[in-house]
């Protein structure tokens, strides 16, 4: 009797008979089957009618084909071995092992060397800003010492001056009524200058530049200022030309005060040592700037005031010739920057509403970009769902053919076609997904770019009002020049 369907005559069913290979083992099949690109189920390589998986039965040649077949035989089991799939796949490689443990070498070598070198440079270190620390100190000590004879110095010629000043005048009462009504007459343009400073720095975003327009407006600022206090400097000398050398000597006093006071203190910082009493700490003493003066303005603060001592005894011709001649000085200069600031307006508006025409243009053809890219993420979208329904298909039918009995599981080229048409079909899909991806990327950045470009027009259109409106309606009259040499 034979088992499976199997012939009497195969040699394989025979008692007592070694069974006979006729097919390379599996793994020389499957070692024949190389494909890079194709990996299938080891269990396709076995050969037809494998031992392995049937088990010889014995043939009793005295019982026919059609007896009743044996009781132990119908009790008996096929046993079926374990396919030779191999499914289990090493995470790295000896290679990635070697690289990690030469990476973990370099880490530590490096690290040593790295604290090798801290410990040679903190010493190093160390030693240098000891000598920097004396040497410091020393030439600190070095300085307030020279500072110290540059105030005996100026004491003394303050003490010269004070014990030599006469005091004598000439009446500047009408020179000094122009000079007032002169700068009383600057306090308008100012503000007018202010005034367009202050409304433009509401502008928003980009707009808030540093433009020629605003550069204007600060020099004619600083003009004006720099004129009124020329025209404060030139009162000031006639009051003090008015009232006397009192005045001269009143700040040639506290000029002189000043420096005793200086001087007790830099006396006493000069002759402090590490060793002092009443040394300490006053955390944060060195970022406060206190300081009011650079050496070279203290002397010059000294000198003037000595100059201005003796420029009191001078002829009073002299100081009202001056003065007149600052006043036209002044006015021509104020007329200069206000022309000049209103020419930049003009300028800077044409430039504004240019940007802004063409800001819109952008912005339509933004919009119309953004409409075309949304059509083409629909498009997609579509396309990758239109690839489902073959994809699965294809799974199907290789599902299907699995399922092919015995030596039926053929790797025949309608198995190998349908392994491809489902690597074919998610390569596709994976290529229209990364473009869907850079097409919403696409979008987002279009997006991105419209709300900048609206951002940008409600800014220039802000930008506009400002200077058209705001600022250059304040700046259509100025003072006279009649008024600025203060004649009315």
């Amino acid at each position: 009797m034979e088992l499976l369907g199997s012939t009497h005559t195969a040699t394989y069913t025979r008692p007592g008979m070694k069974s006979t290979n006729f097919l390379p083992a599996i793994s020389t099949m499957a070692s024949s089957y190389k494909n890079p690109h194709f990996v299938m189920s080891q269990s396709m390589y076995l050969p037809w009618r494998p031992s392995s998986y049937f088990r010889t039965a014995s043939a009793v040649p005295s019982i026919g084909v059609t007896s009743r077949i044996s009781p132990d035989l119908i009790q008996a089991k096929v046993s079926r071995f374990p396919s030779n799939r191999t499914a289990l796949f090493a995470r790295y490689t000896p290679v990635d092992w070697l690289k990690s443990n030469h990476k973990n070498y370099m880490e530590s070598e490096s690290s040593r060397h790295s604290a090798e070198r801290l410990r040679v440079d903190t010493a190093r270190l160390i030693q240098d800003k000891e000598q920097l620390t004396r040497k410091t100190q020393s030439t600190t000590s070095k300085n307030i010492g020279e500072r110290l004879n540059d105030i005996v110095f100026w004491k003394s010629e303050l003490n010269h001056e004070i014990e030599n000043m006469i005091g004598e005048t000439n009446a500047l009462a009408e020179v000094k009524k122009r000079l007032e009504r002169a700068l009383a007459e600057t306090e308008g343009p100012l503000q007018v200058a202010r005034e367009c400073l202050y409304h433009r720095e509401k502008r928003m975003s980009v707009d808030l530049v540093h433009d020629k327009v605003e550069k204007d407006l600060i020099q004619e600022v600083e003009s004006i200022k720099g004129c009124q206090e020329r025209m404060r400097c030139s009162l000031d000398a006639a009051n003090s030309q008015l009232a006397s050398n009192r005045a001269a000597q009143h700040e040639l006093d506290r000029d002189i005060n000043d420096k005793l006071i200086a001087h007790r203190i830099d006396d006493k910082c000069h002759y402090l040592r590490n060793t002092s009493d009443g040394i300490s700490y006053f955390h944060g003493v060195e970022n406060i700037d206190a300081t009011v003066s650079m050496p070279e303005s203290w002397a010059k603060f000294t000198d003037n005031n000595i100059l201005r001592s003796q420029n009191e005894r001078a002829a009073s011709a002299k100081l009202r010739h001056d003065i007149e001649t600052l006043l036209n000085t002044t006015s021509n200069e104020m007329w200069s920057h206000f022309n000049s600031v209103n020419v930049a307006f003009t300028n800077r508006l044409s430039e504004v509403a240019d940007a802004k025409n063409k800001l819109q243009m952008h912005l339509a053809k933004t919009l119309q970009e953004i409409f075309q890219t949304e059509m083409l993420i629909e498009a997609l979208k579509k396309a990758i769902q239109d690839k489902e329904s073959p994809l699965k298909v294809a799974h199907t039918r290789l599902d299907e053919r699995t399922r092919r009995p015995n030596v039926e599981l053929c790797r025949d080229s309608s198995q190998l076609r349908l392994v491809s048409e489902v690597r074919e079909i998610d390569d596709t899909i994976q290529r229209l997904r990364e473009r869907l991806w850079e097409a919403e990327k696409t979008l987002q950045m279009l997006v991105n770019t419209k709300v900048t470009l609206e951002h940008d027009l409600s800014i220039k259109a802000n930008s506009l009002f400002i200077d058209q409106e705001k600022c250059m309606s304040m700046r259509k009259s100025f003072p006279s020049t009649p008024r600025l040499v203060g004649y009315t």
